[in-house]
């Protein structure tokens, strides 16, 4: 399995923007699929985005359509999540997750998904 490390959480105001990183470890991650999902106080794990091996195709949830993105530097290990105009609705915990796969495909629910990061908290202030 991958080991995955996020980071970029913290606090911002309504409106404001952030970017997470997903580290991985090892030598193959371009051959996994990525996501990232969040969990709020008292709610499921839900997706927020994911992206394929090559970082081709991407899925967005509602939620996060037009105002998120997803990227992957496969030469860097590491998956972005580009958060913009962010609300209290976006506060939640959030996680990345990794998926071996021969597919060049993404995958949108939490247990399609092999391994995960610790998560980073992002909190957004009204």
């Amino acid at each position: 399995q991958v080991q995955l490390v996020e980071s970029g959480g913290g606090l911002v105001q309504a409106g404001g923007s952030l970017r997470l990183s997903c580290a991985a470890s090892g030598r193959t991650f371009s051959r996994y699929a990525m996501g990232w999902f969040r969990q709020a106080p008292g709610k499921e794990r839900e997706v927020v985005c994911a992206i394929t091996r090559s970082g081709d195709n991407t899925y967005y949830a509602d939620s996060a359509k037009g105002r998120f993105t997803v990227s992957r530097d496969n030469a860097k290990n590491t998956v972005y999540l580009q958060m913009n105009s962010l609300g209290p609705e976006d506060t939640a915990i959030y996680y990345c997750a990794a998926r071996l796969t021969s597919w060049d495909s993404y995958y949108r629910r939490p247990s399609d998904y092999d391994s995960w990061g610790q998560g980073t908290q992002v909190t957004v202030s009204s």
